[in-house]
């Protein structure tokens, strides 16, 4: 087989795959400054809502991304239809394959796990508002809300979004695509003094990255449709509903089941000023994936009796892979580092995420699956 075919065929083992009969995603060429949201987004609006009174539209900006730039655009006093308008941060097509992210916007949406996608502009994408509250670091261990979370993470995982083929992992690709955009940076000595002080060598993080694929990629984890970037404030509830939903989908892909779920275990320290001593313990761990694996195995009907062996096995396959958790976001903040024109301490980031890979790595390793 040539090497193009073999690329092809990868990606097609890799790619979600839209519903036939979804909806067309509309297209505008309008470009939105990401430093004056406001001003595109009022052009996105007259014609994704041409009936809306422009002198009592109302915009909100949301500050609290560390991707992009997000403004909600509503009519005065109606929050029933808010106009979500997100525009792509500086470079991230580096980052975030925004065509797999479109797809899984149209699949979720299409098994009731995601908002409705109103249209594409030239740099971003405009979408339904969902109702509810962002949870924080507390949300996520209250044991009614961390038992909906696993069972609506069941429910995506369970969502069929291939085209036949085996779906492989994209982990490992995302992984080493980073790791070329980062190597580039370990060349410029002068602009890079922190990374040359703080950030474990380009040979290390090489060296660590091999050794991670050959080993988790026996652990034998599910390979499924995975949200990839569960942190707290991407999880909404809505109370009155009771339920909850997740939302940026910019990372999701097929991967292994259980980096889905120890990436979700590591958000439980937070963003802004991440605490690992929040790292969900082991009886919390438990209740979470026995939650989860009862939902799993009823959505892919089969049955949801869980056995001691199937969750310690879970167990021991997440808390392995949430070490790739660490790297792959360590990885991701070197990059954000470059290029990103919004106000957080990348670097600072990335230097604590590969700390707490080292520092976990061999309590983490001696965990073995259950025979």
């Amino acid at each position: 087989m040539s090497g193009i075919n073999r690329q092809l065929n990868h990606m097609m083992e890799t790619e979600i795959h839209v519903p036939v009969g979804s909806p067309t995603i509309r297209k505008f060429q309008i470009f939105v400054d990401e430093h004056n949201v406001t001003e595109g987004a009022m052009k996105l609006i007259k014609e994704l809502r041409p009936g809306w009174d422009p002198n009592l539209i109302r915009t909100k900006l949301f500050t609290d991304g560390t991707t992009n730039k997000l403004v909600g655009c509503y009519v005065e006093d109606c929050l029933d239809d808010v106009v979500l308008v997100r525009v792509y941060g500086n470079k991230t097509e580096l980052i975030v394959d925004r065509d797999n992210e479109l797809k899984s916007f149209q699949v979720l949406h299409a098994n009731g796990c995601a908002p409705r996608l109103y249209c594409t502009f030239q740099n971003g994408i405009c979408y339904e508002f969902m109702q509810g509250r962002a949870l924080d670091t507390q949300d996520v261990r209250d044991p009614v809300l961390l038992r909906l979370i696993a069972r609506e993470m069941a429910r995506i995982h369970a969502i069929h979004a291939h085209n036949g083929c085996i779906p492989k992992p994209n982990l490992w690709i995302k992984m080493r695509k980073y790791f070329s955009l980062v190597a580039t940076e370990f060349t410029d000595q002068a602009s890079n003094i922190r990374i040359q002080q703080e950030v474990p060598s380009q040979e290390v993080l090489e060296q660590e990255m091999m050794w991670m694929k050959e080993h988790l990629s026996q652990l034998g984890s599910p390979v499924v449709l995975c949200h990839n970037d569960l942190l707290c404030k991407n999880i909404i509830h809505n109370a009155k509903e009771g339920h909850v939903r997740c939302i940026d989908y910019e990372y999701s892909s097929y991967n292994y089941q259980a980096f889905d779920i120890g990436n979700h275990f590591n958000e439980f320290a937070g963003m802004s000023e991440p605490d690992y001593n929040l790292y969900p313990s082991r009886e919390m761990q438990l209740d979470w994936l026995h939650t989860y694996l009862q939902a799993y195995k009823l959505f892919t009907k089969k049955g949801e009796e869980v056995s001691q062996l199937e969750l310690e096995t879970l167990y021991v396959q997440v808390n392995k892979f949430a070490l790739a958790s660490h790297f792959f976001w360590g990885f991701w903040a070197l990059i954000q580092a470059k290029y990103s024109t919004i106000d957080f301490d990348f670097l600072g980031y990335a230097v604590l995420r590969f700390n707490q890979y080292f520092k976990t790595k061999p309590d983490v390793m001696a965990l073995e699956i259950p025979k």
